[in-house]
C-alpha cells in the first residue's frame, strides 16, 4: 500500500524569479499572484518526513510561508545559485533540529558545495556556519532516507547532469532538456509528474512546452505540473487554458495530495 504524500511548490519560477528586476511585460506587472514565482523548490510531507527539493536564495521566504519546523532531507537538483544558493540559510534548522542537515546530491555537485560554501567545511569553522552532512548518491540504485525510498532520474542541463527524483508514484524533474532512454523508464506508473517547461519558444538547456508535453505523451503520467516557468511563458491564466487535460501550470504554493 502506497503512502499518502502531499507536495507544495515553493517556488515556480526561473533563476531571475518572475516579476524580474526592471521589466514590464504584462507578466511581470500582472496582479494575479500565480504569475508570481519564487525560484524552484518543492516540499514533499509523507506521514512521517519532510523533504525539500533544492534550497535556492528564496529558502528562508518559503520556509517562513511554509510553517514547517524539521526537514528530514534537501535533495539537490545540480549546483546552479537558483538551486543551492539557500543553504545558508538552513542554519535555522540546524538550531531547531540540534544537528547538522543532511544534504543529498550526486557526487560533482557535492564536490561544489564543498567549494561554494568552503567556510562550513574548514576545520573549526567560525560559530553559526550552515552545518550540513553531505551524502553522495547516484542514479544506480536506490537510496533511503528513514523509511523513504528515493530514486535518482538522470537527466541533461544542456552539457550539465542534473538529477530528478521520484518518491513512489511521484517524480520531479527540473532544468532539463533530455531525458535518456533509460531514465525514461523510471518515469512509468506516475500519478504525479513535474517537469520543467520554461516557455513556449526553445531554449538551448531547458524544455519548451512542447518538449516537455512530448516527455508526458512518452510515460503517460495520471497528472503533469510544469515548474521552471518564465515570464516569457505568458499569462498563467492564459497559458493553462491551452494546455491537454491533466496537464497544469504550477504556481507557488499550490499544494498537491497523492494517494
Amino acid at each position: 500500500m502506497e503512502k499518502t504524500m502531499d507536495i507544495e511548490f515553493l517556488g515556480t519560477g526561473t533563476s531571475l524569479g518572475v516579476p524580474l528586476i526592471g521589466c514590464h511585460c504584462k507578466v511581470c506587472k500582472s496582479s494575479n499572484a500565480k504569475d508570481h514565482r519564487l525560484r524552484s523548490s518543492l516540499l514533499i510531507k509523507t506521514e512521517s518526513q519532510n523533504f525539500v527539493i533544492d534550497s535556492g536564495p528564496d529558502f528562508r521566504q518559503q520556509m517562513l510561508r511554509t510553517g514547517i519546523e524539521r526537514i528530514d532531507g534537501i535533495l539537490l537538483t545540480h549546483a546552479h545559485y537558483d538551486h543551492v544558493g539557500g543553504l545558508e540559510d538552513i542554519r535555522a534548522f540546524n538550531f531547531l533540529q540540534q544537528k547538522p542537515l543532511d544534504i543529498y546530491a550526486q557526487d560533482i555537485v557535492v564536490n561544489d558545495i564543498h567549494k561554494k560554501y568552503d567556510y562550513a567545511f574548514v576545520p573549526n569553522p567560525y560559530p553559526g556556519v550552515p552545518q550540513m552532512s553531505l551524502h553522495v548518491i547516484d542514479s544506480e540504485s536506490p537510496f533511503q532516507i528513514g523509511d523513504t525510498e528515493i530514486v535518482a532520474v538522470q537527466a541533461m542541463h544542456a552539457k550539465l547532469m542534473v538529477y530528478g527524483y521520484r518518491i513512489g508514484n511521484f517524480a520531479y524533474v527540473t532544468d532539463a532538456n533530455y531525458i535518456p532512454k533509460k531514465e525514461i523508464e523510471k518515469l512509468r506508473n506516475l500519478d504525479v509528474l513535474v517537469i520543467n517547461a520554461l516557455r513556449k519558444s526553445k531554449h538551448l538547456s531547458h524544455f519548451n512546452v512542447k518538449q516537455a508535453l512530448e516527455v508526458v505523451t512518452e510515460v503517460q503520467p495520471k497528472r503533469t505540473y510544469f515548474t521552471h516557468i518564465s515570464h516569457d511563458m505568458g499569462l498563467h491564466s492564459e497559458v493553462e487554458k491551452g494546455l491537454p487535460a491533466n496537464v497544469y501550470l504550477a504556481y507557488d504554493g499550490l499544494e498537491v495530495r497523492i494517494n
